[in-house]
C-alpha cells in the first residue's frame, strides 16, 4: 500500500509578465512544484495546477509529473487597454496515493502578480476636428493656441504624445512639443488676412497620427477708428433714379466712448459741366422752360452765319454740348448793333454764368464782362459789368435826358465766389436806383453804391462789346482795353420786367445731387444738394442714416464720368471737444454712359401742287405728313434691340437750300397760333425759320406740319428746296437731315397717269384700299418731263368719253380737297370703287407721242391695281356715301361750265 504522506510544496508569491495578445506567460521564479513522496509514484508526483481568481483568464499546465515542472498561459485574449495587472491564487496538486487519485493532497496557496506588457497599436489622435484663432496684427505672441492630441495605448510610453508637427510648409508659425503654436514673425492684415495650417502628432513609439487636424487663424487688424463696408467706386445707370451709395457702411469706433457724430458728405461735379449736370439747352430754349419773360438778347449765342461776331472767340470744347467761351485776356467781340438791346430803361436783367480766379499781378486790372462805350471821339462807358480785385461792378451812367441830378452809378459787391474759380450763376437785376445782385438763387445787396453825375447828351454811337471794353476815342488807335480773364457761357440782357427768384433758380437748378430716402431731422443739405450733413448722437443712428444716403441724376440723357465722393467726419467724446481721428473717405460715382437717342423725320420728301394753291392766302404746308421718332439700341452685343423713346426736342431748323427767300414773291411762316400751348418759340429770316424751346416730339410735329409756303408769283418758280434738322441738348443728338422739295404744276391741262408698276416699299404691308387720291399726298416723287405729259388719245369714241368722264371726277376731288385744306378739314376721297377703268403707260413709249389704252379688266385685277395705287399714296377710304358722290357730281357739272379741270400731280409718278 503506497502512503501520500506529504503535501506539495510552491513558492509562496510569483510575478509574471504577459505581453499583450499573446499567452505565453514569464513566471519568475518559474512554476515548479515539488514533493517529498518522491519517487514514490503518484504521491510524489504533481498531476495539476489550480488558479483561484474571479476572471482571471490564465490556466496553468504541467509539463512533467515527475520533475513538478509546470507553464502559466492565457486562457483567452489579454488586452493592457482593458487591464494591465492580474492577481490571483495557484495551488499544486500530486496524484494521490493510487492511479485512482484518492487521498490527493495540494500545497499551500501561492500569489501570483501577473502584468499585462502594452503593444503600440494605436495612433494619436486630435481631441479637436479643427481649431480656431485669432491674432491682432503686428504682435508676437508666446502661444495663438494650443492643440492636443492622445493615445489609446496603455503604457506611458506608448500612450504620452512626445512631439508636434506643422505639416504646412513656408507658413510664419512654430509649434512645441507641448502642442503650443506661436508666430515667428509680426503678421499683416493687409499682406494676409487668414492662414491655414496643418498639424500632426507623434507617441513616444513615434507612431504619427493618421489624420492630421487643421488650425485656422485670422488675422484681425489693428482696431482703426473708420469706416468699414463701403465701395470705392458706385456704378450709376440713367433713369434709374435714387442709388444708395453706402447700403452696408458703418462706423468702427473701437469701443471709444462718445457723445456725438457728424458726418459730411460732399459730392464734387465742379468738372461737369458748369458746376454739376444741368441741362444743356440753349440760354433762350432752357428761359423759355423756366419761364423767364420773353425778350432776351444772348450775347454769347452759338457761333453761325447770322452770329458770327462769337466766330473768333475760344470755345471750350468736350463739355457735353455745353457751350462755353473761355477769355485769356485776348479775345473780345463786338456786339451787331441790331442785336443790342436799345430800349434799356429803369428796369432791365443782366445774367451770366461766369468762372473767375484771383487776377495776377499786384495791381490788377478790371476785368470787363460787358461794356457799352462810345464807339468814337470820347470813351465813355455808359453801362458795364466787370471784376475788379475779386469785386463785381455795374456801372450803370444815367443820361441827362433822363436824369440831371448826382445818382447812384456803381454797385459793388465782394464775394467768394467770384474767385474762387468754380462756375456760379449770377444775374443782376436792375430796378433802379435798387440793383439785386443773385448769386446761384442767394440774394446779395451791393455792400458799395457810389454815386456819379449823368452822361452829357451827344450823338455819339455806341459800341456794345463782351470780354472787354471798346475805347473808339482818345487814342491814337481804337482798339480793345480791360480785357476778362475766365470763363463765360449763357450772357444775356433783357430789358424791361426783371426775373423772380422761382425763375432764377430754375435757371441755375443742378439736375444732380445727393439724395435721401427719409424725412429724418438728422440730415441737413445745403441748396444744391451737394453736401449733406448728418448728424447724432450715437453710432447706430448714424450708420442706419448713412445707409440711406443716395445719389441721383434726373436727366433723361446725363453726362457720363466720374462724380468724386468726399466723406468727413468729427466725433466728440464727453467732456473733449474730438477724441477720435476718423480717416476721411473718398469714392466716386460714374453715371454709365446713356443710350444714344436716333432721332429721325420721316415724310414726303416732295410736293407739287397746282399755282393757285402756292397764290392762296395760306400756301401749302410742305411738312403736312411729317412725322418724328427717336430710338435707342437695347439689349447686349448677342441680342441687340431697337426701342422706341419719348423725349424732349430743343429746336428743329427749317433752312432754305440754294437762293434766298426773296420777300417780294414768296414766304416761310408759322402762324403765332400753332405755338400756343407749347413751350416754343420761333424766329423768321429769308434764310428759313427755326422754331425753338424744350418741348416733345408730339408738339414740334405738329408744329412744323402746319409751316406754310407761299410764292404769290409761281410762274417764276422751278422748285424750291428746303432742309429740316431737329436737336435734342443743343445739338448733343441731331436728326437725319430732311429735305423737302416744293415745285409747282406748270401744264396742268395735261392728264397725268399713275404708274401701277411702281414697287412698294418693302417696309409698307399691303392694305387693300379702293384708289384715293389726296391734294396734298406726295408719296410719289419726280416730276413729269414734258415729253411725258403729250398724250394722244386715238380711242374707240365710247371709251373717250368714259376716260373725260374719270378726269372730270378727279378734277372735282382735287377742287373740294384744295378748298377744304386751306379750310385745315380733312380731306374728302375720291372712290373709285365701282369703276373698272385702268390707265397704264407703255415706258418705251416716253419718247414719242404716248397712246391711252383702255381696258376693261377682271374685277379683282381692279381691285390689286387699287391696292398697289392706294398703299403707295397712303390713301384712306373714309367718305363712301352715295350722298358725298351725289354732291360731287353737281360741283362737276358746275365745273364743266367754268373751264378745263386741273389735275393734282403730287400723288403721281412715272
Amino acid at each position: 500500500t503506497v502512503l501520500n504522506k506529504h503535501k506539495p510544496w510552491i513558492e509562496t508569491s510569483y510575478h509574471g509578465v504577459i505581453t499583450e495578445n499573446m499567452d505565453t506567460v514569464l513566471l519568475d521564479p518559474p512554476l515548479v512544484a515539488l514533493d517529498k513522496d518522491a519517487p514514490v509514484p503518484y504521491a510524489g508526483e504533481i498531476c495539476a495546477f489550480k488558479i483561484y481568481g474571479q476572471d482571471a483568464p490564465f490556466e496553468a499546465v504541467v509539463l512533467n509529473h515527475t520533475s513538478g515542472e509546470g507553464v502559466l498561459r492565457a486562457s483567452s485574449p489579454v488586452d493592457c487597454e482593458s487591464q494591465k495587472e492580474y492577481t490571483f491564487i495557484i495551488q499544486a496538486y500530486d496524484c494521490g496515493a493510487g492511479p485512482s487519485g484518492n487521498d490527493w493532497k495540494k500545497s499551500h496557496k501561492a500569489v501570483v502578480h501577473i502584468q499585462v506588457d502594452d503593444v503600440n497599436e494605436f495612433s494619436p489622435v486630435f481631441r479637436e476636428p479643427l481649431y480656431k484663432a485669432s491674432v491682432t496684427e503686428g504682435k508676437i505672441y508666446d502661444s495663438i493656441l494650443q492643440v492636443e492630441a492622445w493615445d489609446q495605448d496603455c503604457s506611458p510610453q506608448y500612450s504620452q504624445i512626445c512631439n508636434y508637427e506643422i505639416v504646412t510648409t513656408g507658413t510664419p508659425f512654430a509649434i512645441d512639443r507641448n502642442g503650443n503654436i506661436r508666430n515667428t514673425e509680426r503678421l499683416s492684415y493687409d499682406k494676409q488676412q487668414s492662414y491655414k495650417i496643418m498639424v500632426t502628432a507623434f507617441d513616444c513609439g513615434q507612431k504619427r497620427a493618421k489624420e492630421d487636424v487643421a488650425v485656422h487663424i485670422d488675422v484681425k487688424p489693428v482696431c482703426k477708428p473708420g469706416w468699414q463696408g463701403w465701395n470705392k467706386r458706385v456704378d450709376y445707370e440713367p433713369g434709374t433714379g435714387s442709388k444708395q451709395l453706402f447700403p452696408k457702411m458703418h462706423l468702427e469706433t473701437c469701443d471709444g466712448p462718445l457723445s456725438g457724430v457728424r458726418v459730411m458728405v460732399e459730392l464734387q461735379t465742379s468738372h461737369i459741366g458748369k458746376g454739376c449736370d444741368r441741362e444743356t439747352y440753349s440760354e433762350k430754349s432752357l428761359q423759355k422752360l423756366c419761364g423767364a419773360a420773353s425778350g432776351s438778347t444772348d450775347l454769347l449765342p452759338a457761333p453761325s452765319l447770322s452770329t458770327n461776331w462769337t466766330l473768333s472767340l475760344l470755345t471750350d470744347s468736350g463739355r457735353d454740348s455745353d457751350l462755353i467761351y473761355r477769355f485769356d485776356g485776348h479775345q473780345a467781340a463786338n456786339v451787331p448793333d441790331h442785336v443790342v438791346p436799345q430800349n434799356l430803361t429803369d428796369q432791365f436783367t443782366i445774367a451770366t454764368w461766369m468762372k473767375h480766379g484771383p487776377s495776377p499781378g499786384l495791381r490788377a486790372e478790371k476785368e470787363t464782362l460787358l461794356c457799352n462805350s462810345d464807339k468814337t471821339e470820347m470813351n465813355r462807358h455808359h453801362y458795364s459789368l466787370y471784376v475788379h480785385n475779386c469785386r463785381l461792378v455795374l456801372l450803370l451812367r444815367r443820361d441827362f435826358t433822363q436824369v440831371d441830378t448826382f445818382r447812384p452809378a456803381e454797385f459793388h459787391w465782394k464775394l467768394e465766389q467770384i474767385c474762387d474759380k468754380e462756375w456760379h450763376y449770377y444775374v443782376i437785376n436792375v430796378e433802379f436806383p435798387a440793383v439785386t445782385l443773385f448769386v446761384d438763387g442767394v440774394t446779395y445787396e451791393p455792400y458799395l453804391v457810389t454815386d456819379d453825375w449823368p452822361i452829357h447828351t451827344s450823338k455819339i454811337d455806341t459800341q456794345l462789346t463782351v470780354g472787354a471794353c471798346w475805347q473808339g476815342g482818345e487814342v491814337a488807335t481804337p482798339r480793345f482795353t480791360q480785357y476778362f480773364h475766365g470763363s463765360l457761357s449763357g450772357l444775356t440782357i433783357r430789358p424791361g420786367r426783371i426775373e423772380t427768384q422761382k425763375v432764377i433758380s430754375c435757371l441755375q437748378a443742378c439736375k444732380e445731387g445727393l439724395d435721401i430716402n427719409s424725412l429724418e431731422s438728422l440730415f441737413h443739405f445745403n441748396p444744391a444738394q451737394s453736401v449733406l450733413v448728418v448728424e447724432g448722437e450715437d453710432v447706430d443712428s448714424i450708420n442706419t442714416a448713412m445707409t440711406k444716403v443716395s445719389y441721383i441724376n434726373s436727366r433723361q440723357f446725363p453726362t457720363p464720368g466720374l462724380r468724386r465722393l468726399h466723406i468727413t467726419t468729427t466725433v466728440q467724446c464727453f467732456g473733449e471737444d474730438t477724441c477720435l481721428l476718423i480717416p476721411d473717405i473718398k469714392a466716386v460715382v460714374m453715371v454709365l454712359p446713356p443710350s444714344e437717342p436716333r432721332i429721325t423725320i420721316a415724310g414726303s420728301n416732295r410736293l407739287v401742287r397746282p399755282a393757285g394753291d402756292l397764290r392762296g392766302p395760306l400756301g401749302v404746308a410742305p411738312f403736312k405728313e411729317l412725322h418724328i421718332t427717336s430710338t435707342v439700341m437695347k439689349g447686349d452685343t448677342h441680342r441687340p434691340g431697337v426701342m422706341e423713346v419719348m423725349h424732349n426736342l430743343d429746336y428743329c431748323d427749317i433752312l432754305v437750300i440754294g437762293e434766298e427767300l426773296n420777300p417780294e414773291r414768296e414766304s416761310l411762316e408759322i402762324h403765332h397760333s400753332a405755338l400756343l400751348g407749347k413751350h416754343l418759340d420761333a424766329t423768321n429770316s429769308t434764310s428759313g425759320i427755326s422754331i425753338y424751346g424744350v418741348d416733345s416730339m408730339a408738339h414740334y410735329e405738329q408744329a412744323l406740319r402746319q409751316v406754310r409756303y407761299r410764292n404769290w408769283q409761281p410762274a417764276t418758280l422751278t422748285d424750291r428746296k428746303f432742309r429740316l434738322t431737329c436737336s435734342e441738348l443743343n445739338g448733343r443728338y441731331t436728326s437725319n437731315e430732311f429735305n423737302m422739295e416744293v415745285s409747282v404744276l406748270h401744264h396742268s391741262e395735261h392728264v397725268e397717269h399713275v404708274n401701277h408698276m411702281a414697287a412698294q416699299p418693302q417696309y409698307m404691308r399691303p392694305v387693300h384700299h379702293p384708289l384715293m387720291i389726296h391734294s396734298t399726298n406726295s408719296h410719289m416723287s419726280g416730276a413729269a418731263p414734258p415729253a411725258a405729259t403729250v398724250v394722244i388719245v386715238v380711242c374707240i369714241a365710247a371709251l373717250v368719253v368714259i376716260v373725260v368722264i374719270g378726269v372730270y371726277r378727279i378734277h372735282a376731288t382735287h377742287q373740294e380737297g384744295t378748298r377744304e385744306d386751306e379750310e385745315e378739314v380733312r380731306e374728302p376721297e375720291v372712290d373709285w370703287e365701282n369703276s373698272a377703268l385702268t390707265i397704264t403707260v407703255n415706258p418705251m413709249e416716253v419718247m414719242r407721242p404716248q397712246v391711252l389704252e383702255v381696258k376693261e379688266e377682271h374685277e379683282e385685277e381692279e381691285e390689286e391695281d387699287e391696292e398697289q395705287v392706294g398703299e403707295m399714296i397712303g390713301a384712306e377710304s373714309d367718305n363712301t356715301d352715295e350722298d358725298e358722290e351725289e354732291e360731287e357730281e353737281e360741283e362737276v357739272k358746275e365745273r364743266e361750265q367754268k373751264g378745263t379741270p386741273e389735275w393734282d400731280s403730287s400723288s403721281i409718278t412715272y
